[in-house]
């Protein structure tokens, strides 16, 4: 299932030309309020989120390269679509693969939600208890959504800078106090940080930074910075939520395959360890068919448009898949333990 780049460019400019017509509608109809407004406010809004939906979905290929045949193609797509979701795409897709390299295995990754097992959450105060089943409830993915695009990789950004340049300013005086003349670049290449995995890393979400800022200083002068943020905050928190969501339920759901170190199968992770979630072809169309979720685990490098068809041709070998209706989407998310010893999610009254 080859990536094919004429496939791909179209997906890219009919996501992205549609982002930005929208976006700019949403910032005109919200400067009056009426009921005819409000009413386009809203629709425009709802299709806002679900092309941003679209969007990462695509950014999430790139990740894997196979949206395009080629890497450097993969990369600058994935760098346009990092400014438009305002998260560096580099460290998201290191962790993201580290997700795909141990699936099922909850000895080394739980979620993003970072689930503990029943054990753990038994040993708890009743109010550790009560809080982790708040941070954990779905309405906290609105604001945790906004966190972990926009603010978390600011917030790493600033940090890894702080503790570089501690860490230069603590090497030149000790050069200095042993009567050296400090070596600035000997120093820098020491500095092994917290924050940063790669060099590349931190050039990465340096430079998302920077333009991600210089499009919201160009928005907010356009039609003003409350205007803007209020606006900014709303879309990006809905859009975080549900692709979070979605990622949630495809791993989190009864009889999901939640293995420990010493059993795990990489194929079962992704087999029964990821479901096929059953959803109308519009939201396929806008989830750019993530719900074949089983199928992306099984190989990474099948891009979105040939996930379908690499299902059909091979739904005889997928008995074991578990097939999620949305019906079921508020059971996923009562599980939120993992019993270590009976190896399955379960919820917190079951504990």
């Amino acid at each position: 299932m080859k990536s094919d780049d004429r496939i791909a460019l179209w997906q890219i400019i009919s996501t992205v030309l549609p982002i930005i017509a929208i976006s700019i509608g949403l910032g005109v109809a919200t400067q009056s309020l009426s009921v005819q407004t409000l009413a386009i406010s809203a629709a425009l809004f709802a299709l806002l989120v679900l092309f941003l939906s679209r969007s990462f979905s695509l950014m999430h290929d790139c990740g894997h390269q196979s949206l395009f045949r080629s890497k450097n193609a993969n990369r600058m797509a994935a760098f346009l679509l990092s400014l438009i979701h305002g998260m560096p795409h580099h460290p998201w897709s290191r962790g993201h693969a580290f997700h795909h390299k141990h699936n099922g295995n909850w000895d080394r990754y739980r979620g993003p939600s970072a689930l503990i097992t029943s054990q753990e959450f038994d040993q708890k105060t009743d109010s550790s208890k009560r809080l982790y089943k708040i941070l954990r409830h779905p309405l906290l993915l609105f604001p945790g959504g906004f966190f972990y695009l926009i603010i978390k990789p600011r917030a790493t950004l600033l940090l890894g800078f702080f503790e570089f340049a501690l860490h230069s300013i603590s090497g030149c005086f000790k050069s200095i106090f042993a009567g050296k003349l400090p070596d600035i670049g000997k120093i820098a290449a020491g500095h092994k940080s917290n924050f940063f995995y790669t060099k590349g890393e931190a050039i990465d979400i340096t430079i998302n930074t920077i333009c991600v800022a210089l499009l919201w200083w160009w928005a907010g002068s356009s039609i003003g910075y409350v205007h803007f943020w209020t606006l900014y905050f709303l879309v990006m928190s809905t859009s975080a939520a549900l692709m979070i969501a979605v990622f949630f339920i495809q791993h989190n759901f009864p009889g999901s395959y939640t293995s420990n170190e010493e059993d795990w199968s990489y194929f079962k992770g992704a087999l029964e360890g990821s479901s096929f979630l059953m959803m109308p072809a519009m939201l396929n169309w806008f989830t750019a068919d993530i719900a074949y979720h089983h199928i992306h685990h099984l190989s990474e490098r099948i891009p979105n448009y040939r996930l379908s068809q690499c299902h059909q041709a091979n739904s005889h070998l997928l008995g074991g898949v578990r097939r999620l209706r949305l019906s079921e989407v508020s059971t996923c998310f009562s599980l939120i333990l993992w019993d270590r010893d009976k190896l399955e999610l379960t919820t917190t009254t079951a504990a």
